[in-house]
């Protein structure tokens, strides 16, 4: 692993380390069993942003490790326009088994989880984590104004404050001049934009053509253990679709959370942060189906 920095009283390093030749950023913090946190795909998202309420109280309990995926934060932008999510799958599959975290459990927000239930459905799944919590990953999106948001960033102040309004139920974040704009700079940084960007590409019909279908999940087929957890006032997803998912899982249960949006770990943190900790410290049990 490359060099750390502590970053304050909480314990928490920042590392870097190079994966098959590109630079990768990832937060560390804790001591035990390991767990892998994975960010949402926002323009400005990365570890750090999403994950600051949750780390300190996770790493009470277990390792934590939290890297800005492909093309996000501090890490390589990196643009595959055949395949990128399964890129940035085969990057994180590398990178856990760089950090000796092959296997480990896994938490995803939004893009995270949305990774995490792709992989695991697949015929050939790359990282087979022992647990998954998907947060707000997962099933459609609605067709709004909000989601529109994510889709059409400019850079602008105005762009990110749109950005922060779908994501969050409560108006405190966007109301935060500081905090919209600490987005906006993570959003800015060398490559930052082109590279998610590229994933959100509409392609005319001739083009969608000549590429073949996007391949939807298969819930069905995830087997791993799963808790999946939905925002009541998700400006972005349907109300219900945890439910609907947990629905056809083998194994999963669903948890709505009150009071909070696209990013519950935020705005409900000890909430989440129990629900997570009770669900990675307990004994698999068999199948229970969604609730």
């Amino acid at each position: 692993m490359g060099e750390g920095t502590r970053a304050g009283a909480s314990a928490v390093c920042r590392r870097t380390t190079t994966v098959d030749g590109l630079e990768t950023s990832y937060l560390e913090a804790g001591s035990g069993l390991t767990v892998v946190l994975l960010h949402g795909g926002e323009f400005g998202g990365e570890a750090e942003v999403c994950w600051e309420r949750t780390i300190p109280a996770l790493a009470e309990h277990f390792h934590v490790v939290a890297p800005d995926l492909l093309g996000f934060g501090r890490t390589a932008k990196v643009i595959d326009f055949v395949d990128g999510r399964r890129r940035r799958l085969y990057h994180l599959a590398r990178f856990v088994e760089h950090v000796g975290a092959a296997g480990a459990p896994c938490v995803g927000n939004s893009m995270g989880g949305m990774l995490l239930l792709f992989d695991a459905a697949s015929p050939d799944p790359l990282l087979s984590p022992a647990k998954i919590v998907s947060i707000t990953g997962g099933g459609e999106l609605t067709e709004s104004e909000h989601t529109e948001a994510l889709f059409s960033y400019d850079g602008s102040p105005e762009g990110m404050r749109k950005i922060v309004t779908a994501l969050f139920h409560g108006t405190s974040w966007v109301e935060d001049e500081a905090y919209v704009e600490r987005r906006r700079q993570n959003s800015l940084a060398p490559g930052a934009w082109e590279a998610i960007a590229a994933a959100r590409f509409r392609r005319p019909e001739p083009v969608q053509t000549t590429r073949g279908p996007q391949k939807a999940i298969d819930y069905a087929a995830i087997t791993v253990p799963t808790l999946i957890v939905e925002g009541a006032d998700d400006k972005i997803k349907p109300p219900g679709w945890s439910k609907a998912l947990t629905a056809v899982m083998p194994d999963a249960r669903g948890v709505v959370v009150d009071a909070a949006g696209h990013c519950p770990q935020l705005e409900q943190p000890e909430i989440v942060n129990d629900l997570l900790i009770e669900f990675l410290s307990s004994e698999p049990s068999g199948a229970q189906s969604g609730s």
